[in-house]
């Protein structure tokens, strides 16, 4: 029997249907597949995964001012911000530029 490569290139014999039984080597063989292409993908971005948003806290922390300070800096402008359900999220690259002396952040 001759197998021919369709849909996103799966062998017509090995093509899953609805009434097709899995055994449990099947699934492992998904499973190592599966992690395997997760592994590839992580060492692909790795370096490149960094937190986009802060929590307040987070960027107290960073710069090292209190509560009131950081309402200060959303207040006038320097830092801005996005509320969501209730919590403030700053945009990391801001408070990176804001630690090297820039000023007016916001927008």
């Amino acid at each position: 029997m001759e197998t021919k490569k369709i849909n996103n290139a799966i062998p017509k014999a090995s093509q899953i249907n609805r009434d097709q039984l899995l055994t449990i080597g099947d699934l492992e063989a998904f499973k190592n597949d599966l992690l395997s292409e997760i592994k590839n993908l992580l060492k692909e971005s790795k370096g490149q995964l960094r937190k986009q948003w802060l929590r307040s806290s987070e960027v107290r922390k960073m710069l090292g001012i209190s509560q009131g300070t950081l309402q200060t800096f959303r207040v006038n402008g320097i830092l801005s911000y996005t509320k969501v359900g209730g919590i403030m999220f700053y945009s990391y690259q801001q408070v990176i530029k804001l630690m090297e002396g820039g000023k007016g952040m916001a927008g």
